[in-house]
């Protein structure tokens, strides 16, 4: 049984095919990963999901646009509404404004949304299961997890127990988190040889177009394409340096 490792592909299905569900938010390290899982062998199932956030919109269709640029199996939008009437963060609260990037505060920040991974990871073990998946990869990484406690690899393990105890007996799926102990400079570059279409994601937290540049996804995003020595294609109102 596999974890989270980047090395480990999970067993062949049944049928000789290898299915995956990618949990799929319109952003680049979720696109990378679903290049991964493609470059793996993987036949590709979606799952995107909507929970209030301010920017819905243009991640559901960034998200739309990789489906049909990758031809997966399967495209599914689930929308989780309850995330925003939970609330107390600032992606689905309009009562907290979303704060200027700070990249040096190991403080968890206040786009947190309280255990969203868990939410997002059982339904897709769910569809996984539904679908006779033998995996569901998702884009968290190394520097996710120093500010979102859903994000670390502790987490993942321990859902990694949830998924074996709580599917039927014949069913085997792991969570496949390919990039934890990456960088999101390491993601950029891996998603530039995979020729991932960085122009069709989303990362801004305020803004539909053009991106603000200065939240955190933004100033995150920014850096590591700079350290990277790439250009982001996307448009930003503001493109500050973050590169060290």
């Amino acid at each position: 049984m596999t974890d989270t490792d980047t090395d480990t592909n999970a067993t062949a299905d049944s049928d000789d095919e290898k299915r995956a569900v990618v949990l799929v938010s319109g952003g680049m390290d979720s696109a990378t990963a679903a290049y991964e899982a493609r470059d793996r062998g993987y036949d590709l199932y979606f799952l995107h999901t909507s929970y209030g956030q301010e920017t819905e919109a243009k991640e559901r269709a960034c998200a739309e646009t990789l489906a049909r640029e990758m031809d997966v199996r399967d495209f599914l939008a689930v929308e989780t509404s309850h995330l925003s009437r939970i609330g107390a963060s600032s992606l689905t609260d309009d009562g907290i404004e979303v704060g200027e990037a700070d990249l040096d505060d190991d403080e968890v920040p206040d786009s947190y949304v309280p255990f969203r991974n868990a939410n997002l990871l059982s339904m897709a073990v769910a569809y996984a299961e539904a679908n006779d998946c033998s995996a569901v990869f998702l884009g968290a990484h190394s520097e996710d997890y120093s500010g979102y406690p859903d994000c670390r690899p502790e987490f993942f393990a321990a859902f990694q127990s949830v998924v074996d105890a709580g599917t039927k007996p014949e069913t085997q799926i792991d969570v496949v988190a390919p990039f934890t102990e990456w960088s999101k400079t390491e993601i950029a570059e891996r998603g530039t040889e995979l020729d991932v279409p960085f122009a069709d994601t989303w990362s801004c937290y305020r803004a539909e177009a053009p991106a603000c540049g200065t939240c955190d996804a933004c100033a995150y995003r920014l850096q590591a394409f700079q350290r990277a020595g790439l250009t982001d294609p996307v448009d930003y109102e503001e493109r500050p340096t973050y590169a060290d």
